[in-house]
């Protein structure tokens, strides 16, 4: 069985680059899902992250929870629950206007440590998006460029909690599903598992490490490369004991009016002197979100020819 990849960044400046470069892309073209170690991000900051959002639950969510899961009767659901995930989540807005203060069950330790935590996330995104570039062969920024619109990209975090479930078979924490936007940081619970990818048909557990952070690709990122990276069905199995799972996902995406094509170098490249057509539409990343709500548990493959069949912005430039 394939192993899932860990990527240790700790010589990305020294001479282990090209090693680690080629283990990104590696990861990038075969998985979509990596997991770091060594990514420059204190890991006793990390634990207090860990803790606090764990209490904020206990405080604050998890009888709330609770009532949720009586009121709807899932505990006694008797055949698969398709329209709903078993978890408690709430999201901080982070770029480009921050909502952070606006959250008042949030304490405000607790809000600092997360504007820290954004800061820190949001620049390890930036790093990875650069050494994407790197591998693709594009100049350095880039994908941050392409990312920016006109008022920079868009990013923030869904905090969630997973607490044990009575019917792990029938209710699942969070439906399959690709991410719409553009790469994503994961920081998870290292000692209760449920993150799942799908990889030539079967469903591979992504394995929870201490202070590792998880990267996968979206949608977006599928688009950007012509497919030579695509974004991968995933989704959070439930579990009946071992304490409740704890999840930070961190979505660095485009600006809702940055405008998405295949890099016209990779197009050109892909094509080695015959005329190749790009095999991904040119959108607006609103309104390909737009779409993507109503059909996030669906095939992402629908969603790119519907964006095709709606192109409205003429024809894309190849320089």
């Amino acid at each position: 069985m394939a192993i899932f990849p860990v990527i240790n960044l700790e010589n990305i400046n020294g001479d282990g680059r090209a090693k680690i470069l080629e283990q990104i892309e590696d990861a990038c073209q075969n998985w979509g899902f990596f997991e770091l170690v060594n990514h420059g991000i204190p890991h006793e900051f990390l634990d207090s992250v860990e803790k606090m959002t764990k209490d904020h639950y206990k405080k604050c969510m998890e009888q709330r929870f609770k009532e949720a899961v009586a009121s709807k009767g899932l505990e006694a659901a008797q055949v698969e629950v398709k329209d709903m995930d078993w978890e408690s989540t709430f999201f901080l807005r982070h770029l480009p206007e921050s909502n952070i203060a606006e959250m008042s069950e949030l304490d405000e330790e607790y809000k600092e440590i997360m504007k820290e935590f954004a800061k820190k996330i949001e620049n390890l995104s930036e790093e990875l998006l650069d050494l994407l570039c790197e591998n693709l062969g594009l100049e350095k920024g880039y994908l941050k460029k392409v990312f920016h619109g006109s008022k920079g990209p868009t990013f923030g975090t869904k905090v969630s909690n997973y607490p044990p479930c009575p019917k792990p078979d029938l209710i699942k924490g969070l439906r399959a599903h690709t991410d719409a936007g553009g790469i994503i940081l994961l920081f998870q619970d290292d000692k209760v598992s449920g993150l799942q990818l799908l990889k030539d048909g079967n469903w591979i557990d992504v394995p929870p490490m201490r202070h590792a952070i998880v990267v996968n690709l979206g949608d977006q990122l599928e688009v950007i490369t012509n497919g030579r990276y695509k974004s991968v069905m995933h989704r959070v199995m439930t579990q009946t004991s071992g304490g409740g799972r704890m999840s930070l996902a961190s979505f660095y995406n485009p600006g809702s009016d940055a405008v998405i094509y295949p890099a016209p170098s990779l197009i050109e490249k892909e094509g080695e002197g015959e005329e190749k057509k790009e095999a991904y539409p040119k959108f607006v990343f609103e309104d390909y979100m737009k779409l993507y709500l109503g059909v996030k548990f669906e095939a992402k493959e629908p969603r790119f020819e519907a964006m095709k069949a709606n192109a409205n912005l003429g024809p894309m430039a190849t320089a």
